[in-house]
């Protein structure tokens, strides 16, 4: 019996077509794991990212509040001078008028008398004007009190919640570094299956895309990422896995469910 014999120029030619149609399919395989790694990271560095946030606005606030606090003791400790100020004003304008009510006793005309009158009349003008001074630099720096308090109060607050964000901040980044880590790993893992024009490619959708996905499933017939429908034939060559196919309404690099099952396995 004559043994069949293949021609090794077919067997050659079916041998890469088999290649290239595993190499495809890996691809898929290692972009989807890509973007599931990715999407799991954006999502880590997303809860993290929010914290420090908080974290900075609430120290811009504890700033301004102990900015504003310092400022309400510096218009304090000047009114508190000049309260000083106008008492002694008071104290110097009475023993002004006491000396001058003591010249009186003495004086040798009528003209004496009332320079002397008009002197005692300034004084007092001069102690009722310091009087009202004091009245509103008094009334001041009660309302300076209570903004102070109220301010010391809001600071206290703040500086609890600061204290509280940066504990959670610190336990999250403690929690997520490791799987962080181990994420990165893994993506760099994957990109060992994917030519530096397609992970180029992938990255440059994926920043643009919503959501960073730049990888999707077929759902109900349509894309993942855009929901619009998908042509049979273009959903057929997908299961192929004989070439990478996008959306032709978004761009997203599209796979069909054994892809995925595949990556759920490998996970």
């Amino acid at each position: 019996m004559k043994e069949n014999k293949k021609d090794p120029a077919v067997v050659g030619i079916a041998e890469t077509e088999e290649n290239i149609e595993v190499s495809i399919e890996r691809k898929l395989i290692a972009l989807y794991s890509l973007q599931q790694v990715d999407s799991h990271i954006d999502k880590i560095r997303i809860i993290r990212g929010e914290l420090p946030l908080e974290v900075q606005d609430l120290e811009d606030d504890i700033a301004g509040l102990e900015t504003r606090v310092e400022n309400y003791i510096q218009q304090s400790t000047a009114l508190n001078q000049r309260i000083a100020e106008k008492n002694q004003a008071i104290r110097d304008s009475e023993s002004m008028i006491k000396k001058y009510e003591e010249q009186q006793m003495n004086v040798r005309n009528n003209r004496e008398y009332d320079s002397l009158s008009k002197e005692i009349e300034f004084q007092g003008l001069e102690i009722q004007l310091s009087e009202k001074r004091i009245r509103e630099f008094s009334y001041e720096l009660t309302r300076l009190k209570e903004e102070i308090a109220s301010a010391q109060t809001e600071l206290n607050d703040k500086r609890n919640d600061l204290e509280v964000k940066k504990a959670e901040l610190d336990d999250i980044v403690a929690e997520t570094r490791k799987e962080e880590e181990q994420l990165l790993a893994n993506s760099e893992e994957n990109k060992k299956f994917i030519e530096d024009r397609l992970l180029a490619a992938y990255s440059r959708i994926r920043k643009n895309a919503r959501n960073g996905l730049a990888v999707v499933q077929i759902e109900r017939d349509a894309c993942g990422g855009c929901f619009s429908k998908i042509p049979p034939q273009h959903q057929l060559d997908i299961r192929m896995h004989k070439k990478i196919i996008v959306c032709e309404y978004c761009g997203r690099i599209l796979v069909d469910q054994d892809i995925v099952d595949a990556v759920k396995g490998k996970a």
